[in-house]
């Protein structure tokens, strides 16, 4: 699933491409709105929550709407010149927006949702402060994080009711560069506040740049300290990075961390919350 700074370069992407135009094609390929006539409406811009994105539309007539909709795992929109070839194939398209100048096609979304823009809390209410957003609470956040203070830190991160846009790499990365390992619960983290603020420094860092990276190399096998490195030799002491499962049956997620840079708890906390994890 991507990372909170994916989907905010995806959301400034349609506003960019969108906000203003008036939308001669609009075209929603799920069962649920595949009659939904959007022609005529104002595109009123796109911003992201969490991992989620919202554009807003002025229809010629009855409320303003909110397009909901996120890439999941496989989900990328692109914008193109009217006419241009598509880089996926059509079957993939989920939406369809545009008009004389420009096309914006969803592929593969793994949400695609219409509803009243004064109802949008209905789809995002649930998140934590929004790392990247403009009303980011790092307060509120850390009061959300320590409300289960025996839960593993990795899962708790990842939690985007806790806060929003951190994902497995982010993560990973951020556990490394602060010596924790992701199991370490979250009342035994010496100063949370500095691990939340990296975090956030990270998402700012890369989210104006395609390629991510956290060690400040953009070399394609040289940008993570040690996510997607397991069996390789840790930057700082060259000791093998390790990878488990975290989470609840079902939904669990892979870890990395260097056992030496980020030692395990000495007493394993409770497993995780069986609610709905990371969205």
């Amino acid at each position: 699933m991507p990372e909170g700074d994916t989907v905010y370069r995806a959301a400034r992407l349609l506003d960019r491409a969108l906000a203003g135009h008036v939308l001669t094609v609009a075209d929603l390929r799920v069962p649920q709105h595949a009659t939904v006539d959007l022609v005529g409406s104002r595109v009123e811009g796109t911003v992201s929550r969490g991992k989620h994105l919202l554009t807003r539309l002025h229809p010629p007539a009855g409320p303003p709407l909110t397009l909901h909709t996120h890439l999941k795992m496989e989900g990328a929109w692109r914008v193109l010149a009217p006419g241009r070839r598509w880089s996926r194939p059509a079957h993939q398209a989920r939406v369809v927006l545009g008009d004389a100048t420009v096309t914006a096609v969803g592929f593969s979304l793994g949400v695609v949702e219409l509803l009243p823009t004064a109802d949008e809390n209905q789809v995002v209410g649930h998140l934590g402060p929004d790392l990247l957003g403009p009303d980011w609470d790092e307060d509120e956040a850390l009061r959300r994080l320590r409300e289960e203070p025996d839960r593993e830190v990795g899962d708790a991160l990842r939690d985007q009711t806790r806060l929003a846009g951190l994902g497995n790499m982010y993560v990973a990365e951020l556990c490394f560069v602060s010596g924790l390992h992701p199991r370490l619960p979250v009342e035994d983290v010496p100063d949370l506040a500095r691990v939340v603020r990296r975090g956030r420094q990270m998402l700012l860092l890369n989210k104006e740049r395609a390629v991510q990276s956290t060690t400040g190399d953009l070399r394609e096998r040289e940008r993570t300290w040690v996510y997607r490195r397991e069996r390789s030799p840790c930057r700082r002491c060259a000791t093998p990075v390790r990878v488990d499962q975290q989470g609840p049956p079902g939904r669990e997620r892979a870890i990395y961390w260097c056992p030496r840079c980020q030692p395990e708890p000495l007493t394993p906390p409770r497993p995780a919350p069986d609610g709905p994890g990371p969205r």
